[in-house]
């Protein structure tokens, strides 16, 4: 039961990540000295290499997506410094590290319930 809700609270921080990241670069608050294309790619295509196996419950697809979680708290560390308006840092934080919570406990309960 546990393996399950420890992936299903990776699985949300991952979608709000992605949909915050999303809103943020196109929609809430655009660059304005790169195209919002390259912004995309550079912000949000890193989430997209481990989904596939992510979506399946693979464990090295789960460790690579913890992993992968990381530079996007220390970004909204950065920016919740830097900034003024703080909220979506802040939201960025909570979603990143709720996700490397999520990945790394799944990964750790599901191996050892193989071994």
């Amino acid at each position: 039961m546990t393996i399950r809700l420890y992936y299903a609270l990776a699985l949300f921080a991952y979608v709000c990540l992605f949909s915050l990241l999303m809103l943020w670069n196109t929609i809430i608050s655009p660059p304005e000295k790169l195209p919002v294309a390259l912004a995309l790619i550079i912000t949000v295509a890193p989430l997209l290499l481990p989904f596939r196996g992510f979506l399946k419950g693979n464990l090295k697809s789960c460790s690579w997506m913890a992993y992968l979680s990381m530079p996007y708290f220390i970004h909204g560390c950065v920016e919740s410094y830097s900034r003024d308006d703080y909220l979506l840092p802040a939201l960025e934080l909570i979603f990143s590290f709720l996700l490397f919570l999520g990945a790394s406990l799944f990964v750790r309960h599901s191996a050892r319930k193989t071994s």
